[in-house]
């Protein structure tokens, strides 16, 4: 009978990925920087581009050497704006070529990263900013007047601020500062007392590199996380675990022999969010591929005229965003080709088998599914590169991974293969714990066999060839009728209609029967698409028990998501009950 000690997803690993890996013992993140830039300093590691009017999209490159040199000088500068080893800066910026100066900036200055997301509200900013004790921020100039009017409830001391057209093409740079940037809110005639221009620290200290010993066991990163269900947290990361990850992950993607600055990768997932942070900009900054920035991805416009241009070779992206380029009007037209990129991971959120199908159509690629947590920054599974790619499945746990299904009730009892429960897992990626969260940390990490195990919250089962399925959130599970109904498991079977776009399922007070719950659907449809509630629920009971079908369905132009694509269905029961 196979258990979980027997690990049996390492038979199904690809030929050429080993089971376990070696890890440098005094590596670093940045280091891996400075490997790469040493091994190819002239190839173009960020590309910002801008698409302009009639003369179609400009675009400007920073190579490996150009961002090692001003990642130092960043660095040195931090230090001498006092930064301690330890010290949290904040990064309050989209995806840019500043962010990823500071990103490296702030590591090699000993310091830890703590970026979030720069469309918060400001108290949700101000949280996060003030729980992390960031005495410095770095701060686009679009949110520059936010971050100031924060300030005072934090304990920020200096804003390090860069403009959005310092890195674009000359022409788009002249355009965007004659008509957008007034208009768009990019413009900072002066800044404040105490306060810096990006730009001016990287000439004051072009040339110089930080003086400062940062061990594999010093913290790198607070990534915030929970906060769409109550207060967010920080899961602190150290360089030991961040190295470790990207190793694992580089391993389980590069079988193809290709070297890596010859990958193209769209760098369209949020590097504010450990998704877009390390799996995209840490293990591309690696493997020394052209990362291409998309500030925007919800402008999918612009993100289908990217690949059209760019022609990228690698994806990493959300299952919304994914849906979104298989109905863009150019991409079903034929108008883009979708045919450059050879291999795409989708995390984030449960992939539909109509989206992965589509895709997978439509360019030819090979489109896993993957799994993983700000907790174990980032990724911890993902189907194989040239195996059985399995539709449904997260994957195999990636190099160095245990994982285990255990008891809902105790924790603890391992649950036989097949059978849900919660999924834990052990690995050298695992967090630290939660910053200042002492009961919440007890709560997810604890001591197994002598290892450090994280409970990750999630209801999965294992199969017998070791291929994970996320099931659904423990904290989204709805008890109808009696039974355990997974709103995950619904939503799959009703993005199946082809007249159906995406969907969002919660359970939520039943209407006439006080203290039970009902399910609800919200549903947004394709163009020109049309569907009743009637032939939505005949469609569903094919494919759901009849106690799973949502009796009760709401037709919406959008839903509710967070920054990397993942429904909010607290908001769809928050929305279900303002409604009442």
């Amino acid at each position: 009978m196979i258990t979980y000690k027997d690990r049996p997803w390492v038979k199904k690993y690809d030929e050429g990925v080993s089971n376990t890996l070696e890890y440098p013992e005094k590596a670093i993140l940045p280091q891996f920087l400075r490997e790469t830039a040493q091994r190819v300093p002239n190839s173009v590691a960020l590309v910002t581009s801008a698409a302009l009017p009639v003369v179609g999209r400009l675009e400007k490159g920073v190579t490996y050497a150009e961002l090692e040199r001003a990642s130092d000088a960043l660095a040195v500068a931090l230090v001498e704006l006092g930064l301690k080893p330890g010290d949290r800066v904040a990064i309050v910026m989209p995806n840019s070529v500043a962010f990823c100066i500071g990103f490296y900036a702030i590591l090699k200055a000993g310091g830890v990263v703590a970026a979030t997301n720069p469309t918060y509200p400001p108290d949700k900013m101000a949280y996060q900013i003030n729980d992390s004790d960031a005495e410095i921020v770095l701060a686009l100039t679009l949110f520059y007047d936010l971050v100031k009017s924060i300030q005072p409830k934090t304990k920020v001391k200096h804003i390090i601020a860069a403009n959005i057209k310092e890195y674009l093409p000359a022409a788009a740079k002249f355009l965007f500062t004659i008509a957008k940037e007034k208009k768009e809110g990019h413009r900072v005639e002066a800044l404040k007392s105490g306060d810096y221009w990006l730009q001016d620290l990287l000439k004051k200290y072009d040339g110089q590199k930080p003086k400062v010993t940062v061990s594999p066991n010093d913290l790198a990163l607070f990534q915030y996380t929970g906060g769409t269900t109550g207060v967010s947290k920080a899961a602190m990361s150290t360089h030991r675990g961040l190295v470790a990850n990207v190793l694992q992950q580089e391993a389980f993607l590069t079988v193809d022999d290709i070297p890596g600055e010859k990958e193209i990768m769209l760098g369209a997932i949020p590097m504010f969010h450990v998704f877009g942070m390390v799996a995209v900009l840490s293990v591309g900054i690696h493997m020394g591929a052209k990362i291409v920035l998309v500030p925007n991805a919800r402008d999918i416009d612009d993100v289908v005229d990217v690949i059209n241009h760019f022609k990228p070779s690698l994806f990493h992206g959300v299952p919304a965003l994914y849906n979104a380029i298989n109905n863009h009007p150019k991409v079903t037209a034929g108008e883009v080709s979708l045919k450059s990129i050879r291999l795409c991971v989708s995390g984030s959120a449960p992939l539909p088998d109509a989206t992965k199908r589509e895709f997978e159509r439509l360019s030819g690629a090979s489109l896993m599914e993957g799994f993983g947590m700000s907790e174990a920054p980032t990724a911890t599974h993902v189907n194989p590169v040239k195996g059985e790619n399995r539709i449904g499945s997260i994957g195999l746990p990636l190099p160095d991974i245990d994982c285990r299904i255990v008891s809902l009730e105790d924790g603890v009892t391992e649950i036989p293969v097949g059978e849900p429960g919660e999924l834990i897992m052990a690995g050298p990626n695992i967090m630290k714990g939660y910053h200042g969260m002492p009961t919440e940390t007890a709560n997810s990490l604890r001591e197994i066999d002598g290892q450090t195990w994280l409970y990750t919250g999630d209801i999965a089962r294992m199969d017998e060839d070791g291929y994970f399925y996320i099931v659904d959130r423990k904290k989204d599970m709805a008890l109808i009728g009696g039974f355990n109904v997974y709103p995950a498991a619904v939503e799959n079977a009703i993005k199946d209609h082809p007249a159906v776009l995406e969907v969002g399922v919660a359970a939520v007070p039943h209407p006439e029967k006080e203290g039970q719950e009902t399910l609800k659907a919200w549903v947004v449809l394709k163009p020109d698409q049309s569907v009743t509630s009637e032939e939505l629920v005949k469609h569903c009971e094919s494919r759901l028990a009849p106690y799973e079908i949502p009796r009760r369905i709401s037709f919406i132009d959008e839903l509710p998501k967070t920054a990397i694509g993942k429904t909010l269905r607290r908001e769809l029961i928050r929305m279900e009950t303002e409604s009442q």
